[in-house]
């Protein structure tokens, strides 16, 4: 029951990233808009000549301020979409669409009841039976404010019916409305129901939630610290979103006047502040102390333990450390997603972990202490930190405070990690009694001369995940791949590790795997593969020995034969497995090597016989004379211009000298029809006694070595 629970919030935290994903852009035209159509930052740096009033950039300002001041003024609609989107399990679009038509009849369903009830007057002005606050206008429907929270119970309430009738059948009279379609029915009927429910509810919800929020500002830096060490917590588990929203986007987070309006909501209520033209005193400190530490641990902080933990690696292994904690360091200063750097020392080290938190617990009371008053949309990265911390000036944020105080906190980290990780000998990463390895191609050791198992990345995560028929559900959030299995005792976490994840979290089906900012890319990659790849099981348990124990056997074998393969055109030379055909990439037609031609005539590589030529003129299949059957494929995908582009210079069965040239590319017209002209020179007929080293990389000549076949006995 626990691991249900965990897996649905789990769900919930992830499509909670959908709507989430838009607010960095609209942060951004919100942040340089309001900044520079503010008055009092005009006045501040002496702008008036170019960003006054009537000026041409003024304009370009205030319009990029009201496009994204729409899109913050309709995000319950949008969590509404974008949750139920990202809970459907099949055919999302259509849950969308019922998530927006549910999030209005609800609303109109509340705002009837509102009226007929006489909880509004014929100005649509709230009497005395609402609390202030309490009714706002949603595209032109008067409603509860029911804020985030309203369109979270649209989005989850939606998908869950979306999940349930999607596939449902109807008796024939009515089998129109079967399947698909019955969802938004089914969605307009229970949300009319649930905005007659809501009308009695809410407003009890609302009073409790507001004294909740009361007494959470009147606990101050106790509350303060509280938040940050939970949100802290809950990163391994994946359940930060599901924590900090409420405080983001209702009142939890407090409620303050803007203007002539009550806003709920501590990010609400910080860009309604810097959005209005007569705020030009300090943002709110209650609002934006769920913010404004975070600056300090992921633009100093953390960066801070990247360097302790590439000071304690090993000498030999300082270079790799530095390449993975450069990069997670600048992902956390400038974007401020953390995971890179956390996931690095979590799984080792998890006292690091329980240090790291507390001091980010720290961060945000100092930050309150000091009166630091900055916001951001995603993450406290500089990004952020440039538009709503400096641009809106230090006497509304303080911004200049952080920098001293990142510097300490820099400090701090880092002297704190490395006293720990020298002192318990922690096995952080460089520090491992094993040689490193961070390449999946690098298995074993460098010193193998033969290549044992490479595979895809794609492929090889699947593999390590049991196969696509112990995949039931693939998503992801800004650093991690969230998948549900079958069966969890088919998850190998040390092939996934291969792959590049610097971290991975079981907890009963569900697992994370931690990629970082690219994890999008992998995503995509994996849907597609999945759509074509074979609905089979796979146990790669022990796979790790498997491959030791074989590389043990050939490291201590000599080969009986090495036979050289000579490159038959000049061009780029790659891995097949940057072929962007799964079945070249995946050795399914053989093994050998990826050339892009740069010279319009293909040569034969040895001494040997035409042994086949496609009608499509596209590859010719060649044995040499020493027995070795090739195949020279010309592009991806090439079959389909018919012969076009390619002029065979030989015939079947011709016998042909290492050098003749067997074919003429017409390299402008390939590249202007087809995909790529990257070419696989493949050995068709390997086998287990067989094994191939690629020789050459970047530019190769005709008739330079390409690759080596190694024969076993």
């Amino acid at each position: 029951m626990k691991d249900k629970i965990y897996e649905i919030f789990q769900r919930i935290g992830r499509s909670f990233m959908v709507p989430i994903a838009i607010l960095p852009i609209v942060g951004f035209l919100l942040g340089i808009g309001s900044s520079f159509t503010n008055q009092s930052t005009i006045d501040l740096y002496n702008l008036q000549g170019i960003l006054g009033k009537g000026h041409f950039l003024y304009g370009v300002f205030f319009t990029f301020k009201n496009v994204s001041k729409i899109i913050f003024s309709n995000i319950p609609i949008i969590f509404a979409v974008g949750v139920a989107g990202g809970m459907a399990k099949k055919q999302k679009e259509v849950a969308a669409l019922s998530a927006m038509i549910s999030y209005f009849v609800m609303n109109s369903t509340i705002s009837s009841l509102l009226r007929l009830f006489n909880y509004v007057d014929k100005n649509n002005t709230p009497t005395s039976a609402l609390s202030s606050g309490a009714v706002d206008n949603v595209c032109g429907i008067v409603t509860l404010q029911t804020g985030v929270l309203g369109g979270i119970i649209v989005g989850l309430g939606v998908a869950a019916l979306h999940n349930k009738f999607y596939r449902i059948k109807l008796p024939n009279a009515i089998s129109f409305f079967g399947g698909a379609r019955f969802v938004p029915i089914i969605s307009i009927i229970t949300y009319f129901f649930v905005g007659v429910i809501m009308f009695y509810v809410w407003p009890i919800v609302q009073s409790c939630i507001l004294s909740l929020g009361y007494i959470i500002t009147k606990s101050s830096y106790l509350g303060t610290l509280l938040f940050g060490i939970i949100k802290r917590l809950l990163i391994p588990l994946g359940l930060h979103h599901v924590f900090y929203i409420p405080f983001w986007q209702t009142p939890l987070g407090g409620t303050v006047k803007v203007g002539n309006k009550m806003i709920s909501g501590a990010q609400n209520i910080f860009f309604a502040q810097l959005s209005d033209l007569n705020h030009v005193s300090k943002f709110s400190m209650d609002a934006t102390r769920f913010f404004s530490g975070e600056y300090i641990f992921m633009m100093f902080g953390l960066p801070g333990a990247a360097l302790a933990i590439y000071q304690c690696a090993k000498k030999e292994n300082k270079e790799k450390v530095a390449g993975i904690m450069v990069s997670a360091a600048l992902a956390s200063i400038l974007t401020g997603i953390t995971e890179p750097i956390e996931f690095a020392f979590l799984f080792v080290a998890p006292v690091l972990f329980g240090i790291h938190v507390l001091l980010a617990g720290s961060a945000y009371v100092v930050a309150q202490l000091l009166h630091i008053t900055i916001c951001f949309t995603f993450s406290a990265g500089a990004i952020d930190f440039i538009l709503f911390g400096i641009l809106p000036g230090n006497s509304r944020t303080n911004w200049i405070l952080v920098i001293p105080v990142g510097i300490i906190y820099f400090i701090l980290y880092n002297r704190i990690f490395k006293f720990v990780i020298l002192k318990f000998d922690i096995k952080t990463m460089g520090r491992e009694d094993k040689k490193m390895k961070v390449d999946s191609s690098e298995i074993i050791d460098k010193s193998d001369d033969v290549r044992i198992f490479e595979v895809t990345q794609t492929k090889e995560i699947v593999a390590a995940l049991g196969g696509k028929k112990n995949i039931t559900d693939l998503d992801c959030c800004a650093t991690r791949l969230r998948v549900n299995l079958v069966k969890k005792e088919l998850l190998n976490k040390n092939l996934l590790k291969g792959t590049g994840a610097t971290g991975v979290v079981l907890k009963g089906k569900s697992v994370q795997i931690i990629y970082g900012p690219r994890v999008t890319v992998i995503k995509s990659d994996i849907e597609e593969y999945l759509e074509r790849c074979p609905n089979v099981e796979i146990n790669t348990t022990g796979i790790d020995e498997e491959i030791h124990e074989k590389s043990k056997k050939r490291c201590n074998k000599k080969p009986s034969k090495v036979v050289t393969i000579l490159s038959p055109m000049e061009g780029e030379a790659l891995e097949l497995s940057k072929c962007h055909d799964e079945a070249f990439a995946q050795g399914m037609m053989g093994e050998g090597a990826l050339v892009t031609p740069k010279d319009e005539y293909v040569y034969a590589p040895d001494d040997g016989l035409v042994g086949f030529i496609f009608d499509t003129n596209h590859a010719i299949g060649f044995l040499t004379d020493q027995g070795i059957s090739l195949l020279i494929h010309v592009g991806i995908d090439t079959m389909k211009l018919d012969g076009k582009g390619i002029e065979i210079l030989v015939d079947v069965g011709q016998k042909v000298k290492k050098g003749d040239a067997i074919m003429h590319l017409d390299l402008d017209y390939l590249k202007n029809h087809t995909e790529t002209i990257s070419s696989p020179i493949i050995c068709t007929d390997a086998s287990d006694n067989m094994d191939i080293k690629l020789l050459a990389s970047g530019k190769v000549k005709a008739l330079e070595p390409l690759f080596d076949i190694y024969f076993y006995r």
